[in-house]
């Protein structure tokens, strides 16, 4: 089926799926939408990011896609279940996946996850976690300097690293903390920081790979696949700056991001 994928993030943090998406299934055609002039998402009550995912799935909608990726933890959190309720196709966040990576690789149990205000407070990804296996000590922590500092594009590691330290700090007490859960798909920009600060002893699990493996189950099972020897080039969408997308974007992906506009996707638009 030659039809796209959507992928909806509030910025530039989605590109960390879209990436592993673009890696594993070279055959299909993404359309990315970030929000990045109204980012972050995760201080926003759960009613303004209901409003806002509700919107950028209608732009998606209208390009015709076939499946739709969340690449967002707080949008997860708030809309997954609503989206999965309402829209006829396939629809798939970045929880689940990163809570059964999680799982994979702990040994001690003791797991950590990092994301914004709104996916912690949620207590979504200790829920994922539980429901999987009782027997896990999961440690939260609201890290809300991450998000600008990756949107900002500023994330080297010596730009952000006095800034992952100061915010991961309250993690360090933990000893047995042998896996930290990236909840915000903006963070794994932040890997090498993050990882420096936590040491080389913690696996860090970023949901991207997880999901991209889930999509391509779904897309095999529901006969979704493209089968075509057409592969359309990829559409990525802002609604912020083009220049800053582009600048994030190509520092980030594998390949480079030609395809870039910026577009308003309020209710005015619709």
């Amino acid at each position: 089926m030659n039809r796209p994928i959507g992928v909806i993030d509030s910025g530039v943090g989605g590109l960390t799926v879209a990436r592993e998406l673009m890696r594993q299934l070279p055959k299909e055609q993404l359309i990315y939408l970030g929000d990045t002039v109204r980012c972050p998402y995760g201080p926003r009550p759960k009613e303004e990011v209901i409003t806002f995912t509700k919107q950028m799935v209608r732009f998606l909608l209208k390009k015709d896609i076939k499946l739709l990726v969340i690449a967002c933890n707080t949008a997860t959190a708030f809309t997954l279940d609503l989206l999965k309720e309402t829209l006829s196709i396939p629809v798939l966040g970045v929880i689940q996946p990163g809570a059964r990576a999680a799982i994979k690789v702990t040994e001690t149990k003791d797991i950590g996850v990092i994301g914004t205000v709104g996916t912690i407070e949620s207590d979504a990804y200790p829920n994922a976690l539980h429901n999987i296996s009782n027997d896990l000590t999961v440690h939260g922590l609201s890290c809300p300097q991450f998000v600008p500092l990756v949107e900002s594009g500023n994330f080297s590691v010596e730009a952000s690293e006095d800034v992952v330290r100061h915010a991961l700090e309250p993690l360090k007490v933990y000893q047995d903390l042998d896996t930290l859960i990236l909840g915000c798909t903006h963070y794994p920009i932040l890997h090498e920081p993050i990882q420096k600060v936590m040491g080389e002893q913690v696996n860090i699990i970023s949901s991207g790979e997880e999901t991209a493996r889930e999509v391509s189950a779904i897309l095999s099972y529901q006969r979704l696949h493209n089968e075509s020897h057409k592969t359309l080039p990829h559409e990525f969408y802002t609604t912020g700056s083009e220049e800053i997308f582009k600048q994030i974007a190509n520092r980030w992906m594998d390949q480079p991001i030609e395809h870039i506009e910026q577009v308003v996707i309020d209710d005015n638009s619709n």
